[in-house]
């Protein structure tokens, strides 16, 4: 199979090498022929995908993480460093930066893409120390007065010994806490993977939104699988169960809208991905964008108070 492909896109796979073959000869009038059999398959491939297959589009090597989408929404972003109590974790990227001229304080998860560069952001698992630089910039969004942007993108928190010993839950707790009472608009993208502790400690927000193919549960199916089964090959059974796709969260009231990806998912065009994210993110800061702080701190906590079923 091509590299960068899944499974079930063998069919596309083999369609889109067999364009690049005749592209390089020359042969218009067959490729524009194929490039249409081409959009076909999409169409019939990605409509009617299982949670699984879901599982393995948000994880998908080729998918744009949080600095890629940064490159194409974001002018004059600057990144800070560091939580002032240990180290800088490049599993996280905070900073200030504009979005159509609006400033905002912008955090989010980061993957790397080859082994070097996923060693170095920890594969996306933050450590304490993200979570605390991650408050850090937030705190001086409510300081300053500035809206906040988080870009949700990890399979889990970090845990390793090293982060237990730094205080991960502790960081985690703290996130929470303090995400519901700053008085300023939090939205909130889930772009890839939303992994338990990892994923809400950056998610607390006026306007939770979830890219079509992304994923937000409390466990990976595989973990899920693990616990119940006590065989991870089921993890595709566990993805069914867990209710982890963007349109379940959405009829649960677990986030606030579905954004769409491009045809095939985000990976397929980086660009048309980031440009629906970014118009996702200004319509819902202009629905919330001029409200009190306590107003909107005040809505948030019933929000949060309002989520789940439970009987006395």
């Amino acid at each position: 199979m091509p590299e960068g492909w899944l499974e079930f896109e063998q069919p596309l796979a083999d369609l889109m090498e067999r364009i690049d073959e005749l592209v390089a000869i020359g042969a218009k009038d067959e490729v524009k022929r194929l490039q249409e059999q081409a959009r076909k398959l999409k169409s019939r491939l990605y409509a009617n995908l299982t949670p699984w297959q879901k599982v393995q589009l948000a994880r998908h090597p080729r998918r744009p993480y949080t600095l890629d989408y940064l490159d194409r929404m974001v002018t004059d972003f600057t990144e800070l460093h560091g939580d002032r109590t240990f180290a800088d974790d490049p599993a996280i990227v905070a900073g200030l930066g504009r979005i159509d001229g609006i400033g905002f304080a912008i955090i989010g998860h980061q993957k790397g893409r080859d082994t070097k560069e996923k060693l170095r952001r920890n594969f996306g698992m933050p450590h304490p120390e993200g979570y605390r630089k991650a408050l850090r910039v937030m705190e001086l969004a409510g300081r300053y007065n500035l809206p906040i942007l988080s870009l949700v993108d990890t399979p889990a928190a970090y845990p390793g010994v090293g982060a237990e010993e730094r205080g991960q839950a502790e960081a985690i707790a703290r996130n929470l806490r303090e995400m519901a009472v700053l008085p300023v608009p939090i939205l909130v993208v889930v772009c890839g993977e939303g992994g338990s502790g990892g994923a809400l400690a950056v998610a607390i927000g006026d306007r939770v939104l979830m890219l079509e193919s992304a994923l937000y549960s409390v466990i990976p199916p595989e973990g899920c699988a693990a616990i119940l089964w006590r065989d991870s090959s089921k993890a595709e059974d566990a993805a069914k169960a867990l209710k982890m796709t963007a349109g379940e969260l959405l009829k649960f009231g677990i986030i606030d809208e579905v954004v769409p990806e491009p045809l095939g998912g985000a990976h397929l065009d980086w660009d048309e991905a980031a440009r629906l994210v970014k118009k996702a993110v200004l319509a819902n800061y202009r629905r919330i964008g001029d409200k009190p702080g306590q107003e909107l701190v005040k809505e948030r906590i019933a929000k949060l108070g309002s989520i789940g079923v439970y009987s006395n």
